[in-house]
């Protein structure tokens, strides 16, 4: 079989987070995390059953963005409110965010629903995206993240073996809940992925993106899912910076720059939550609404930046569900 052009066996999302798997096992009682055989593959309960942590959750990041990504833990001041934040850096931003990390994958199967993402996408490598990203990866270990509140059947462990084209015992498949320590941290990590569905959506050319960056608030675990995800969402949607560094016309940067945050979204001074009361639910929703709440692009060919969007700390106060004394 004649390899993709696009190919380099270096920048394999799967051999590069493997290791990243390995020490979750090997260290399952630091990360508190436990590990599970199905029918040969292995699973990690990031949270499901174990309490999980904010250790593991930076893991979790790492392997979802096929470990070309560096995740970092550290407190951050939105405009007022300092409050622990999640910072990724990249320079491999479509292969870790477009390629791995984006969430394109739907599982519903024996009553479960679960949100797929991770190096294993790559080795799919199906869809409109990856025809236009190419991004294949070859690898014979196949990973995968899920978002879900159970752990996977059999049956669902079969499918995601045959959906990767790999033997059970090279399925490696973590698991956690979005009401979650780990789950809210590895949301977190996402921000500057949203900003790139963002710029795809409108059909911006994400080739000419070389690096990039983000920060975003961990919002505070919720009591169930659905509150879960209005949080985790809130925070990308009105705490999250990113910057991305590219290579384009000022003119057209200067112009595209003040579309892409939330601020320019109509929906834009709701809670998710508020939002929902007048929509019909958070997993119908407008899909603009996924994208940072401020964008900084750095022209790589002019040395000239943009920027556009606000952070609104007043909403992530209401969504976090703050109390003051």
């Amino acid at each position: 079989m004649a390899l993709p052009l696009d190919y380099i066996p270096e920048l394999s999302p799967n051999m590069l987070a493997f290791p990243l798997v390995k020490a979750m096992i090997a260290n399952s009682d630091q990360f508190q995390i436990e590990a599970h055989m199905k029918n040969g593959a292995t699973v990690l309960d990031c949270g499901v059953n174990v309490e999980g942590s904010l250790e593991a959750g930076l893991q979790f990041a790492k392997v979802c963005l096929g470990g070309l990504a560096n995740v970092q833990l550290h407190w951050h001041d939105f405009n007022g409110l300092h409050w622990p934040s999640i910072e990724v850096m990249t320079d491999h931003p479509l292969r870790a965010c477009m390629a791995s990390q984006f969430a394109g994958w739907t599982i519903k199967l024996d009553n479960c629903f679960f949100a797929a993402s991770g190096p294993a996408r790559a080795i799919m490598h199906k869809g409109k995206l990856f025809e236009a990203l190419g991004c294949e990866d070859l690898s014979e270990i196949a990973v995968v993240c899920l978002e879900g509140n159970s752990l996977p059947t059999d049956n669902i462990v079969h499918h995601i073996a045959e959906a990767c084209n790999c033997r059970l015992e090279n399925l490696y498949i973590l698991i956690a809940p979005t009401a979650s320590i780990v789950g809210t941290v590895q949301v977190a990590a996402r921000a500057l992925e949203t900003g790139l569905f963002r710029l795809r959506r409108m059909g911006y050319d994400l080739g000419k993106i070389i690096s990039g960056s983000g920060v975003c608030p961990v919002s505070p675990v919720a009591r169930n899912t659905h509150s879960a995800l209005g949080r985790t969402n809130d925070a990308i949607f009105y705490g999250s910076t990113v910057i991305y560094y590219l290579r384009d016309d000022d003119d057209v940067l200067s112009n595209l720059v003040k579309y892409v945050p939330s601020a320019a979204v109509d929906g834009f001074g709701q809670a998710y939550m508020e939002y929902e009361r007048t929509h019909d639910n958070l997993y119908m929703m407008n899909l603009d609404l996924f994208t940072p709440a401020v964008v900084w692009m750095s022209n790589l060919n002019s040395g000239n930046s943009f920027h556009s969007g606000i952070l609104r700390p007043d909403i992530l106060a209401r969504s976090f569900g703050f109390t003051y004394s």
